[in-house]
């Protein structure tokens, strides 16, 4: 447990409470989860900051313990209704004085809690990124002492993040409003990039920056090839049925509707969530499946975000995100109890093609924005105003995808030629034109920022298709991909399963102990009954507590007290994965299903644990495996690289495939620099493993082969 006084007293301003204090008095506990105790003392002393913590890891506490401490209100800025109401009530239930402001209430209503606030009647408020559109509501603050400007999610605000807001973008501006309270942002994943736009938005005064680790050794990631929708229902429907309670993300609103409708063929209890339904239908959906009256939620990409359902053991991508951003924090919301979940992607190339379609619509060219911004000039009335759907616009001004009609709003609302506003009677936005005398040819516009966005966005489902047929272990490429040096392999992803067996054999004596080891923990955490072990939890509370975790599902239920917690630190969560699958498949635990698959001793696991029994075992492999073969760098030579480049082209052409599906530049270059004359040398060269050996390094080898013999004649 941490250490009350390695958290300091603010020196700027005078604290309520202690955060130690503050945490037993309100919610019970006597000690911070790993992260959240550093990132709290930042803030009670002040600072500005940007946190970057996982689905799970306890971010909401970071803003909610110093608000407790301080006087004045925490405004916190959060994108969705559900997700307001789900901590609004939590922190009530509590004795904690909090309220939300959002469309849900009428503008008596508003004014009602923001009179409160100037009264002192709250600690916290949670806002909708919306309600700061208006002049009148930032007016209306005036005079509430805002102790602490927290934005949830924050990884809205970036243009370069993968679920951009325009609303978020107006934060930066509601903090001048306000005098430029203390800010700190939050998300659960934002890559270097996205960090810095956050900062720059919301103008982060010497900011601390927390980034916590993005490892969830408790989930299983696979990418499964499927070639037909046939195979991607067989699939769908074996993943359910086997772990009953879960999420399936799907890209557009139409195959929401279509794979809900045949999961309910087939007899499960699912719901549907799309931006097609209204507020309080999107809500209701919600409430029953957190309530858990539905076992399956369909949905697009918006469900799920902060959903408090501990006992999510699966998530399902129907299509390939658009985004290796969307697609980890999408999968992240499997297994947030820290036991054992799936995740499942359902890989067709062809898919791509709906995400090449959303980035046509989030990034219209510059000649797009300039017609849909003559239409306005043409269509506005007396007093500047349009009221057209987006659809609308896009079929009378000539635009075939009317997404780009809303992202070059969005830019022409940014660049100050436009506002858009609420349509009083209908449930639509209109636009009014704000510098009505300038014409389409005289908008100046950030051409060289527009087409940095595009070229981004396509790098980003570029990244997500070379995860899908990377084989590399799934948890590493992405904590790579995030800017973070993972720990080794994780031990229970698809390509670690395929690659992760070593020898079928007995065990050297100190094998044996590391087996005893990992036993006792499984029997610390089970009990004895008549007929023998029962489980009481999940191989991934079992690892947690074996690798001497500090994550809250550990602490709270005092397994850091056990005998066996860190005993087996020192070999990583990785191996105790892939050791638990080998322990499973000689019969030494067993895995038994119900509301949670326990993990527990055999017969046999209870003999060897007590030195009574022999056994073999499957060892996992400790490293990374295989003595690596030292190539020599050569230095990059432009003609081999284009012979090879040439040689890239005529593959993916042949196979239908994008070049950097085959290698990407980089690996080109590195094949040029390092030139393997073996498969074995080129399994040593960066960026190619087994399966692109298998499939593709013939061609390059021979190649390259040539190339030698023409250097030497």
């Amino acid at each position: 447990m941490s250490d009350s006084a390695a958290i300091p007293v603010s020196a700027t301003r005078p604290l309520v409470a202690t955060p130690h204090e503050a945490l037993k008095r309100h919610f019970g506990f006597s000690g911070f989860l790993d992260g959240q105790e550093e990132v709290i003392a930042h803030i009670v002393a002040g600072r500005d900051g940007l946190v970057v913590m996982p689905t799970g890891g306890g971010k909401s506490l970071c803003f909610q313990i110093p608000a407790l401490c301080f006087g004045g209100v925490t405004l916190v800025v959060s994108p969705l209704i559900a997700l307001m109401k789900d901590q609004v009530d939590a922190l009530v239930a509590r004795g904690i004085d909090a309220t939300m402001i959002n469309s849900t209430l009428s503008w008596p209503e508003q004014r009602e809690r923001l009179d409160a606030m100037r009264n002192g009647a709250y600690k916290l408020v949670y806002i909708a990124p919306e309600r700061f559109r208006a002049e009148s509501f930032l007016n209306a603050l005036a005079g509430v002492e805002v102790s602490l400007f927290a934005v949830d999610e924050a990884h809205c605000l970036s243009q370069w993040g993968h679920d951009f807001r325009p609303d978020y973008l107006r934060l930066g501006k509601a903090l001048e409003k306000l005098g430029h309270p203390q800010c700190v942002a939050f998300t659960a994943t934002a890559t270097p990039i996205v960090r810095d736009d956050i900062s720059s938005v919301l103008g982060l005064r010497v900011p601390f920056e927390q980034v916590s680790g993005f490892s969830r050794p408790n989930l299983s990631l696979t990418i499964a090839a499927v070639e037909k929708v046939s195979q991607k229902n067989e699939r769908m429907r074996a993943i359910i049925t086997a772990h009953r309670t879960g999420i399936v993300y799907c890209a557009t609103r139409k195959k929401v509707d279509s794979v809900s409708e045949t999961l309910a063929s087939w007899g499960f209890k699912c719901v549907a969530y799309h931006g097609g339904m209204s507020d309080s239908e999107r809500e209701r959906a919600q409430e029953v499946f957190i309530q858990r009256k539905a076992d399956v939620a369909v949905a697009t990409n918006a469900f799920g975000m902060g959903i408090d359902r501990a006992d999510v053991r699966f998530v399902i991508h129907y299509e390939v995100p658009g985004s290796v951003e969307a697609y980890y924090q999408e999968a992240g919301r499997a297994g947030r109890d820290g036991e054992s979940a799936v995740c499942e992607l359902l890989f067709n190339y062809a898919d791509t093609r709906t995400q090449e379609f959303f980035i046509e619509g989030a990034n219209p060219t510059v000649a797009v924005i300039r017609t849909i911004y003559q239409y306005l000039l043409n269509e506005a009335d007396k007093d500047y105003e349009v009221h057209r759907t987006l659809e609308e616009i896009a079929a009378n001004a000539d635009v075939k995808n009317s997404m780009a009609v809303g992202s070059a709003l969005i830019v022409l609302a940014r660049a100050g030629y436009i506002e858009r506003f609420d349509v009083p009677g209908r449930r639509m936005r209109g636009t009014r034109l704000l510098q009505p005398e300038v014409l389409a040819r005289q908008l100046k516009l950030d051409e060289t920022a527009i087409e940095e966005k595009d070229r981004r966005d396509h790098e980003k489902l570029k990244a997500m298709v070379e995860m899908c047929y990377s084989r590399t272990c799934r948890q590493r490429w992405i904590l790579n991909y995030f800017g973070e040096q993972g720990e080794g392999d994780c031990g229970c992803c698809d390509v670690c399963r395929e690659l992760g067996g070593g020898e079928l054999r007995a065990p050297t004596a100190e094998e044996l102990l590391v087996v005893q080891k990992a036993l006792s923990g499984v029997a610390r955490m089970s009990r004895r009954g008549s007929a023998g072990w029962e489980g009481r939890y999940g191989r991934g509370r079992i690892v947690q507590m074996l690798s001497g975790s500090r994550s809250q599902e550990v602490l709270t239920v005092g397994l850091d007290q056990l005998s066996t917690y860190g005993i087996l630190k020192d070999k990583g969560v990785g191996y105790l994965n892939a050791l638990m699958r080998s322990l499973t498949d000689a019969g030494l635990v067993l895995t038994v299903s119900g509301e949670y698959p326990l993990l527990t001793l055999t017969p046999l696991g209870d003999r060897v644990m007590r030195g009574e029994a022999q056994f073999t075992l499957m060892w996992p492999e400790s490293g990374t495996g295989g003595q690596e073969i030292a190539l020599q760098d050569h230095g990059f030579d432009a003609e081999l690289y284009s012979l090879l480049r040439d040689l890239r082209s005529s593959i993916a052409k042949r196979e239908g495939l994008p070049p950097y599906v085959v290698f990407n530049n980089k690996t080109l270059e590195a094949l040029a620099r390092y030139r393997p004359a073996t498969s074995e040398e080129a399994m040593c060269v960066p960026g190619i493993g087994a399966a692109k050996v298998q499939r593709f390094i013939g061609a390059f080898l021979k190649t390259l082969a040539q190339w030698r013999k023409t250097r030497r004649s």
